[in-house]
């Protein structure tokens, strides 16, 4: 038994979708105010860490304009092409994101290594750093809120830009770091030594990014903590004389999916195990909202039934006799 998703419920996701893209319209103004500070204390200081820093922020803003896109392509209803809905296309932008954190590593690489071989003195220190921290806590305030969001809504894509822009914080601090210890020793080298350090911490974060995406799009389970909330529930009614096999799960986006055999005793009537199958649904979705839940009543005296647990069932195991 399949429990389809509700009009109410499309239109919930609807309204959840048009808060998210708000986030992400935020994550574009702020990246835009950061973009001008760094850019002004790259100019007044000539540090390579905070050109490298800049050109980070840079590309959060792209990030966010993908992240955007896919936010409002994800809330398009289900149709006839797509009938679970078009949740994946955040795995999409996620992945998009990542390959932009990770192209942004190289912009930060390279000219790091440039000025290591050249070191340049570093100017304006003071007004270079107080840019860059007034940038800092900026963007440091808008990633934990879209991450915060972004976990609240189950929306990679979100957490995909708050990654991004917390990223963007950790380089900043080091840039800062960076800046104001060759101040202190004068040992130049350290500025595009910390460049490095960022870039290195960038691709780091890019690669668990693509990971994540990659999940999603290859159908990952739900979390363990969910599928064990699950488990709990088809549990709980063990008592009954009720036993379950079969359990798969997924994940699409905001949407998780599940479905599971229910083996009920063979004497058992249709609106019994319609019943059962109703309580199942509702108390899984009780706990876990965002789990479409999927129901398959079997009796638990038919041999067929306990063979009925992988994906590819073989022909063989179909016992026609129990057929009318």
């Amino acid at each position: 038994m399949s429990k389809a998703i509700p009009a109410a419920a499309s239109s919930a996701a609807e309204i959840h979708q048009k808060r998210l893209r708000r986030y992400i319209l935020l994550s574009i103004l702020a990246s835009g105010v950061v973009i001008g500070l760094k850019l002004i204390a790259y100019l007044v200081t000539g540090s390579v860490g905070l050109l490298s820093d800049t050109l980070e922020s840079l590309s959060n803003v792209v990030s966010a304009l993908i992240a955007l896109v896919a936010l409002t392509l994800a809330a398009r209803p289900a149709d006839a092409d797509h009938e679970y809905g078009h949740g994946k296309i955040e795995y999409i932008s996620s992945s998009a994101q990542a390959g932009m954190i990770l192209i942004t590593a190289v912009s930060i690489v390279a000219p790091s290594v440039a000025r290591l071989v050249q070191p340049q003195p570093i100017d304006q220190v003071g007004y270079g750093t107080v840019l860059a921290t007034a940038s800092a806590l900026i963007t440091l305030a808008v990633s934990l809120t879209l991450r915060r969001a972004g976990r609240l809504y189950r929306s990679i894509a979100l957490e995909g830009e708050a990654r991004q822009m917390l990223v963007d914080v950790f380089t900043t601090i080091g840039v800062i770091v960076g800046v104001v210890a060759v101040s202190l020793t004068g040992w130049q080298q350290l500025d595009p030594l910390i460049g490095l350090a960022i870039g290195g911490y960038v691709v780091y974060s890019g690669i668990d990014l693509l990971r994540r995406s990659a999940l999603g799009l290859t159908d990952s389970a739900l979390p363990n903590d969910e599928h064990m909330q699950i488990k709990a529930v088809l549990g709980s009614y063990k008592s009954d004389g009720v036993e379950y096999h079969a359990l798969r799960t997924r994940q699409a986006g905001a949407l998780g999916f599940m479905t599971v055999h229910i083996l009920v005793p063979g004497g058992w009537t249709i609106r019994q195990g319609h019943a059962l199958s109703e309580r199942i649904e509702r108390d899984i979705q009780h706990k876990l909202p965002h789990v479409h839940v999927t129901t398959h009543i079997e009796p638990a005296e038919d041999a067929s039934s306990w063979q009925d647990v992988g994906l590819e069932r073989p022909a063989e195991s179909f016992d026609t006799e129990t057929l009318p």
